[in-house]
């Protein structure tokens, strides 16, 4: 009864110990489901049915409780896409999940408790010299230990030992018979797996992937900004092209009461009332495209920013509150590359990947070694007729052992750890090679985002000059239109050409707000005034 208590308590530490560290859980648990999708919604293809429209040109009615319109600024358009922006959310949880692999690895150094319970019961024959007899034994035995790995690459291991064993021998002095040990052994390699530097390798590698994980974040929350910059500025010429157009349809509108005064009074001909006419409806095609293109340029912005009053559905109309800022920079190439070399995460990547590879490599020599291990085993022993005797024995020491042992394997040839060590100096060629040329390609892309931002402060310019001349030219044909001189088809062409005018000049000023976004990528910073200090998704044991 004692023997099976004993066994039955030692079963119930080493569950206990395995509950213990294997009974936590994360705040929010995740059900498994198993997914099974129809056979005809893989398989079949249904047609698009739609209605048709009972009433043309019908208003949109607004969503419940969506405002009709709402002022933005480019500092609050690029806070809420920091906040909301679900390709940012998806790479946020990159650097948490390399954060948890590097933790993994770093607990691969914790000491491990391990129990084994072994109970055997043999019937072996053996021969005498009249006949052949059993040998009969009941033997249960108990292991408990800790297994401590070292950073020099070896193992601690300290382990406890009880055995009782009852068997039919007369030959036992004690039967049945305990038997205690406890000791401690020490494995420990001397080339291959050895080391501070071995032994740490994969905790580098993943410090080194939880930097590269960060590199990428960062460079993701730079592209998700420019892309809410250019979003935003091409939204707010979207709108002002609309505001062009709506004002080129109410010029035209004034060009055919202009028409008909004139007709009535009989100073012009009847068919310039019908030239006035037909280009005002022309207008309304462009008026329509305008729109268009707003509703698009506004659904994009939307979908960056990914506001819960904004969504792409809601027909809430985004006002622009920030204007262009018409400010000419001094551009100096040098100090712009050399701030886009410093910041770019693509080059710090490059970088931390070939750090990666110098340790891989260094990691790989070790590898190529031959396996020398040194192991040394110290146990005390006891014996005795009760398990008690046995403790007793085990505490005064008089019996102990001291095996001192070496293991030696050399490959013959070791071909496959040459190739392995020769193939990640390649790499490494590989990785130093792409680091220069994506230098190059760096400093090409901030000198063309020069360029491209002072020829489109240029188009400014110009643009602002052929709006003033188109302006005075409209102005004319009106007064000669007045006089006789011209007809309606005069007009509407010289205030399309107007409208055009206008149109390349907003062109032009939501291109230069963009080759500015594009500068400030290319260098790896962001315009504005303020930093933005991004922070990972927080772990759970957080």
């Amino acid at each position: 009864m004692n023997n099976k208590r004993f066994f039955w308590g030692c079963f119930a530490v080493g569950l206990s110990a395995v509950l213990a560290v294997g009974c936590d859980t994360t705040p929010e648990p995740v059900p498994f489901y198993e997914m099974r999708v129809p056979r005809e919604r893989l398989r079949q293809i249904e047609p698009l049915q739609l209605p048709a429209a009972a009433e043309p040109n019908a208003p949109v009615q607004p969503a419940q409780g969506a405002p009709e319109e709402i002022k933005l600024t480019i500092e609050q358009c690029r806070a809420w896409a920091l906040q909301n922006n679900l390709e940012l959310k998806a790479e946020l949880v990159s650097p948490t999940i390399a954060a948890e692999t590097l933790s993994a690895e770093e607990a691969k150094f914790e000491a491990s408790f391990f129990t084994r319970i072994q109970y055997s019961k043999t019937d072996r024959p053996i021969g005498t010299d009249l006949f052949v007899q059993g040998s009969q034994s009941d033997s249960g035995t108990v292991d408990l230990g800790v297994e401590l790995p070292l950073q020099t690459g070896g193992t601690i291991t300290l382990d406890l030992v009880d055995n009782r064993t009852l068997t039919n021998q007369i030959s036992y002095f004690y039967n049945p018979s305990y038997t205690t040990g406890t000791g401690v052994s020490i494995s420990q390699p001397l080339l291959r797996n050895a080391g501070h530097r071995a032994s740490m390798y994969s905790i580098r590698l993943s410090r080194y992937d939880l930097q590269i994980a960060e590199a990428r974040t960062r460079l993701e929350v730079i592209t998700v900004l420019a892309a809410a910059d250019r979003a935003y500025w091409r939204m707010a010429a979207a709108r002002k092209e609309l505001e062009v157009r709506l004002q080129q349809y109410e010029l035209a509108k004034a060009q055919l009461e202009r028409a008909r005064r004139m007709a009535a009074a009989g100073e012009q001909a009847e068919v310039e009332v019908l030239r006035a006419q037909a280009g005002m409806a022309a207008q309304m095609e462009q008026i329509i495209l305008a729109e268009t293109n707003l509703r698009s340029r506004q659904r994009e912005l939307k979908r960056i920013i990914n506001q819960l009053s904004l969504t792409v559905q809601s027909p809430t109309r985004i006002v622009p509150a920030t204007e262009p800022d018409l400010i000419r920079y001094e551009l100096a190439a040098p100090e712009l590359v050399a701030k886009a070399v410093e910041n770019r995460m693509e080059l710090l990547e490059l970088e931390l990947q070939i750090a990666r590879q110098v340790s891989t490599i260094d990691y790989l020599k070790n590898q190529a070694l031959p396996v020398v291990n040194l192991e040394y085993t110290y146990n005390i022993n006891g014996l005795g007729a009760t398990r008690s005797d046995s403790y007793d024995m085990l505490q005064e020491n008089r019996f102990a052992d001291h095996r001192l042992g070496l293991t030696l394997l050399i490959p013959l040839g070791n071909e496959a750890a040459k190739s392995t060590l020769r193939a990640a100096f390649y790499q490494r060629m590989q990785l130093l090679a792409t680091k220069e040329n994506r230098k190059a390609l760096i400093e090409i892309e901030v000198l063309n985002a020069m360029d491209q931002t002072e020829a489109n402060w240029q188009r400014i310019l110009a643009a602002r000059q052929n709006v003033l001349l188109e302006a005075r030219l409209a102005d004319a044909e009106i007064r000669q239109f007045e006089n006789g001189l011209r007809t309606s088809t005069d007009v509407l062409e010289a205030q399309a050409r107007l409208a055009d005018a206008q149109s390349s000049e907003i062109q032009a000023l939501t291109e230069y707000q963009i080759s500015l976004v594009d500068l400030a990528y290319a260098t790896g910073t962001l315009l504005g005034a303020a930093k933005v200090d991004w922070q990972p998704v927080p772990s759970f044991k957080n």
